[in-house]
Protein backbone atom coordinates (compact mmCIF):
# COMPACT_ATOMS: atom_id res chain seq x y z
CA UNK A 1 0.00 0.00 0.00
CA UNK A 2 1.50 3.35 -1.03
CA UNK A 3 1.20 6.55 1.00
CA UNK A 4 -1.75 7.70 -1.10
CA UNK A 5 -3.63 4.42 -0.83
CA UNK A 6 -6.14 3.57 1.87
CA UNK A 7 -8.09 5.79 4.25
CA UNK A 8 -6.75 7.65 7.27
CA UNK A 9 -7.21 5.54 10.38
CA UNK A 10 -9.04 8.22 12.36
CA UNK A 11 -11.56 8.62 9.53
CA UNK A 12 -12.14 4.87 9.38
CA UNK A 13 -12.75 4.75 13.13
CA UNK A 14 -15.08 7.74 13.05
CA UNK A 15 -17.12 6.27 10.19
CA UNK A 16 -17.35 2.99 12.10
CA UNK A 17 -19.10 4.88 14.91
CA UNK A 18 -16.32 5.03 17.49
CA UNK A 19 -16.61 8.80 17.88
CA UNK A 20 -15.53 12.09 16.34
CA UNK A 21 -12.28 12.24 14.37
CA UNK A 22 -10.73 14.28 17.17
CA UNK A 23 -11.67 11.62 19.70
CA UNK A 24 -10.34 8.88 17.43
CA UNK A 25 -7.04 10.77 17.11
CA UNK A 26 -6.82 10.81 20.90
CA UNK A 27 -7.36 7.05 20.99
CA UNK A 28 -4.57 6.56 18.45
CA UNK A 29 -2.23 8.91 20.32
CA UNK A 30 -2.83 7.02 23.57
CA UNK A 31 -1.87 3.72 21.96
CA UNK A 32 -5.34 2.23 22.32
CA UNK A 33 -5.70 1.26 18.65
CA UNK A 34 -4.12 -1.71 16.90
CA UNK A 35 -4.13 -2.51 13.19
CA UNK A 36 -3.44 -6.11 12.22
CA UNK A 37 -2.10 -6.78 15.71
CA UNK A 38 0.27 -3.78 15.93
CA UNK A 39 -0.24 -0.61 17.95
CA UNK A 40 -0.56 2.52 15.87
CA UNK A 41 0.41 5.96 17.17
CA UNK A 42 0.57 7.95 13.89
CA UNK A 43 -2.53 9.97 13.00
CA UNK A 44 -1.76 9.80 9.29
CA UNK A 45 -1.74 6.01 9.17
CA UNK A 46 -3.74 4.77 6.17
CA UNK A 47 -5.60 1.47 6.16
CA UNK A 48 -7.86 -0.54 3.90
CA UNK A 49 -11.26 -0.71 5.67
CA UNK A 50 -12.12 -3.87 3.74
CA UNK A 51 -9.18 -5.91 4.97
CA UNK A 52 -7.62 -4.28 8.04
CA UNK A 53 -8.29 -5.91 11.42
CA UNK A 54 -8.69 -3.02 13.84
CA UNK A 55 -9.12 -3.18 17.60
CA UNK A 56 -9.80 -0.38 20.08
CA UNK A 57 -9.05 -1.21 23.70
CA UNK A 58 -8.82 -4.85 22.68
CA UNK A 59 -12.22 -4.97 20.99
CA UNK A 60 -12.65 -5.52 17.27
CA UNK A 61 -14.10 -2.66 15.23
CA UNK A 62 -16.03 -3.68 12.13
CA UNK A 63 -15.00 -1.32 9.34
CA UNK A 64 -16.57 -3.02 6.33
CA UNK A 65 -19.46 -0.79 5.36
CA UNK A 66 -21.58 -3.61 3.98
CA UNK A 67 -21.67 -5.59 7.24
CA UNK A 68 -24.94 -5.56 9.17
CA UNK A 69 -25.79 -6.72 12.69
CA UNK A 70 -29.26 -6.83 14.22
CA UNK A 71 -31.20 -8.23 17.14
CA UNK A 72 -34.79 -9.37 16.64
CA UNK A 73 -37.38 -10.51 19.15
CA UNK A 74 -38.91 -13.57 17.48
CA UNK A 75 -42.58 -13.92 18.41
CA UNK A 76 -44.00 -17.22 19.55
CA UNK A 77 -45.36 -19.25 16.62
CA UNK A 78 -42.82 -17.91 14.13
CA UNK A 79 -40.26 -20.26 12.57
CA UNK A 80 -36.59 -19.33 12.85
CA UNK A 81 -35.85 -19.16 9.13
CA UNK A 82 -35.72 -16.44 6.51
CA UNK A 83 -38.14 -18.39 4.29
CA UNK A 84 -40.62 -21.21 4.84
CA UNK A 85 -41.76 -23.57 2.11
CA UNK A 86 -44.96 -24.29 4.04
CA UNK A 87 -45.96 -20.65 4.11
CA UNK A 88 -45.69 -20.21 7.86
CA UNK A 89 -44.69 -16.89 9.38
CA UNK A 90 -40.89 -16.62 9.52
CA UNK A 91 -38.23 -14.09 10.46
CA UNK A 92 -38.29 -12.48 7.02
CA UNK A 93 -41.84 -11.24 7.72
CA UNK A 94 -40.40 -8.96 10.40
CA UNK A 95 -37.19 -7.83 8.67
CA UNK A 96 -37.38 -4.46 6.94
CA UNK A 97 -33.85 -4.01 5.59
CA UNK A 98 -32.68 -4.58 1.99
CA UNK A 99 -29.58 -6.63 2.81
CA UNK A 100 -29.66 -10.40 2.73
CA UNK A 101 -29.29 -11.54 6.33
CA UNK A 102 -28.76 -14.88 8.02
CA UNK A 103 -30.10 -15.91 11.40
CA UNK A 104 -27.53 -16.90 14.00
CA UNK A 105 -28.85 -20.18 15.36
CA UNK A 106 -32.51 -20.98 15.88
CA UNK A 107 -35.30 -20.97 18.41
CA UNK A 108 -38.14 -23.49 18.61
CA UNK A 109 -41.34 -22.30 16.96
CA UNK A 110 -43.04 -22.15 20.38
CA UNK A 111 -40.12 -20.23 21.91
CA UNK A 112 -39.91 -16.47 21.63
CA UNK A 113 -37.04 -14.13 22.18
CA UNK A 114 -33.65 -12.98 20.99
CA UNK A 115 -32.17 -14.01 17.65
CA UNK A 116 -29.21 -12.30 16.00
CA UNK A 117 -29.25 -11.49 12.28
CA UNK A 118 -26.14 -10.67 10.25
CA UNK A 119 -24.38 -11.05 6.93
CA UNK A 120 -21.05 -11.64 8.69
CA UNK A 121 -20.42 -15.30 7.97
CA UNK A 122 -17.31 -15.77 10.10
CA UNK A 123 -18.88 -14.24 13.20
CA UNK A 124 -22.09 -16.22 12.69
CA UNK A 125 -20.15 -19.47 12.37
CA UNK A 126 -18.21 -18.89 15.57
CA UNK A 127 -21.24 -17.79 17.57
CA UNK A 128 -23.01 -21.07 16.79
CA UNK A 129 -20.06 -23.46 16.88
CA UNK A 130 -19.99 -25.56 20.08
CA UNK A 131 -16.24 -25.08 20.56
CA UNK A 132 -16.69 -21.39 21.38
CA UNK A 133 -19.29 -22.08 24.08
CA UNK A 134 -21.18 -18.81 23.75
CA UNK A 135 -23.72 -18.72 26.63
CA UNK A 136 -27.43 -18.19 26.06
CA UNK A 137 -29.88 -17.24 28.81
CA UNK A 138 -33.58 -18.12 28.88
CA UNK A 139 -36.57 -17.21 30.98
CA UNK A 140 -38.78 -20.26 31.52
CA UNK A 141 -42.19 -20.52 33.14
CA UNK A 142 -42.70 -23.72 35.12
CA UNK A 143 -45.18 -24.86 37.75
CA UNK A 144 -44.00 -24.94 41.35
CA UNK A 145 -43.35 -25.47 44.05
CA UNK A 146 -39.73 -26.22 43.20
CA UNK A 147 -37.21 -27.83 45.55
CA UNK A 148 -34.40 -25.72 46.96
CA UNK A 149 -31.79 -27.96 45.35
CA UNK A 150 -33.14 -27.67 41.79
CA UNK A 151 -30.42 -25.25 40.72
CA UNK A 152 -27.72 -27.50 42.16
CA UNK A 153 -29.12 -30.50 40.30
CA UNK A 154 -29.26 -28.65 37.00
CA UNK A 155 -25.72 -27.32 37.36
CA UNK A 156 -24.45 -30.76 38.31
CA UNK A 157 -25.96 -32.11 35.10
CA UNK A 158 -28.47 -34.71 34.01
CA UNK A 159 -28.37 -37.40 31.35
CA UNK A 160 -30.59 -36.94 28.30
CA UNK A 161 -31.12 -39.41 25.47
CA UNK A 162 -28.33 -37.77 23.45
CA UNK A 163 -25.86 -37.30 26.28
CA UNK A 164 -25.33 -35.25 29.44
CA UNK A 165 -26.50 -31.66 29.76
CA UNK A 166 -26.21 -29.05 32.47
CA UNK A 167 -26.94 -25.43 33.26
CA UNK A 168 -24.17 -22.90 33.75
CA UNK A 169 -26.36 -20.69 35.91
CA UNK A 170 -29.83 -20.96 37.41
CA UNK A 171 -31.99 -18.73 39.58
CA UNK A 172 -35.62 -18.16 40.44
CA UNK A 173 -36.60 -14.91 38.73
CA UNK A 174 -40.15 -14.52 40.03
CA UNK A 175 -42.88 -16.54 41.68
CA UNK A 176 -46.63 -15.94 42.00
CA UNK A 177 -48.48 -18.85 43.50
CA UNK A 178 -47.54 -21.97 41.57
CA UNK A 179 -46.34 -19.96 38.57
CA UNK A 180 -42.55 -19.79 38.74
CA UNK A 181 -40.24 -17.94 36.35
CA UNK A 182 -36.71 -19.26 36.32
CA UNK A 183 -33.64 -17.94 34.54
CA UNK A 184 -31.34 -20.56 33.10
CA UNK A 185 -28.06 -20.15 31.19
CA UNK A 186 -26.43 -22.78 29.00
CA UNK A 187 -23.52 -22.66 26.59
CA UNK A 188 -24.81 -25.25 24.14
CA UNK A 189 -27.55 -25.26 21.57
CA UNK A 190 -28.89 -28.77 21.13
CA UNK A 191 -32.47 -28.94 19.88
CA UNK A 192 -35.08 -28.23 22.59
CA UNK A 193 -32.27 -28.38 25.16
CA UNK A 194 -33.88 -26.11 27.79
CA UNK A 195 -37.27 -27.80 27.57
CA UNK A 196 -35.70 -31.26 27.71
CA UNK A 197 -33.43 -30.38 30.60
CA UNK A 198 -36.21 -28.99 32.77
CA UNK A 199 -38.59 -31.80 31.85
CA UNK A 200 -35.97 -34.36 32.86
CA UNK A 201 -35.90 -32.95 36.40
CA UNK A 202 -39.68 -32.93 36.62
CA UNK A 203 -40.62 -29.40 35.58
CA UNK A 204 -42.01 -29.18 32.02
CA UNK A 205 -41.76 -25.72 30.49
CA UNK A 206 -45.02 -23.83 30.00
CA UNK A 207 -43.51 -20.84 28.19
CA UNK A 208 -39.96 -20.06 27.14
CA UNK A 209 -38.09 -16.97 25.93
CA UNK A 210 -34.42 -16.36 25.19
CA UNK A 211 -33.34 -13.10 26.78
CA UNK A 212 -29.58 -13.11 26.18
CA UNK A 213 -27.22 -14.37 23.47
CA UNK A 214 -23.64 -14.00 24.66
CA UNK A 215 -23.19 -10.31 25.56
CA UNK A 216 -26.37 -9.19 23.76
CA UNK A 217 -29.53 -8.68 25.81
CA UNK A 218 -33.12 -8.65 24.61
CA UNK A 219 -33.99 -5.75 26.89
CA UNK A 220 -37.24 -3.97 26.07
CA UNK A 221 -37.33 -5.01 22.40
CA UNK A 222 -40.96 -5.87 21.61
CA UNK A 223 -41.94 -9.14 19.88
CA UNK A 224 -41.75 -8.80 16.11
CA UNK A 225 -39.38 -5.83 16.17
CA UNK A 226 -35.66 -5.54 15.44
CA UNK A 227 -32.86 -3.09 16.12
CA UNK A 228 -29.32 -2.55 14.91
CA UNK A 229 -26.58 -3.57 17.33
CA UNK A 230 -24.33 -0.81 18.66
CA UNK A 231 -20.63 -0.57 17.89
CA UNK A 232 -19.95 -1.63 21.48
CA UNK A 233 -22.21 -4.70 21.18
CA UNK A 234 -20.57 -5.77 17.92
CA UNK A 235 -17.17 -5.48 19.56
CA UNK A 236 -18.38 -7.59 22.49
CA UNK A 237 -19.60 -10.30 20.10
CA UNK A 238 -16.23 -10.41 18.37
CA UNK A 239 -14.50 -10.61 21.74
CA UNK A 240 -16.74 -13.48 22.83
CA UNK A 241 -15.48 -15.63 19.94
CA UNK A 242 -11.87 -14.51 19.87
CA UNK A 243 -11.94 -12.25 16.81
Amino acid sequence: MTEKEGVRLQKVLAEAGIGSRRYCEELIGEGRVTVDGKKVFRFGERVDPQSAVIHVDGKRVQTRAEMRYYAINKPRGVVSTMADERGRKCLADYVDVPERLFHVGRLDTDTEGLILLTNDGELSHRLTHPSYGVPKTYLAEIHGPIPRDLGRRLKAGVTLDDGPAKADRFRVFDQVGKRVLVEITLHEGRKHIVRRLLKEVGFPVQQLARIEFGPIRLGVLKPGTMRALTVHEIGELYKAVGL
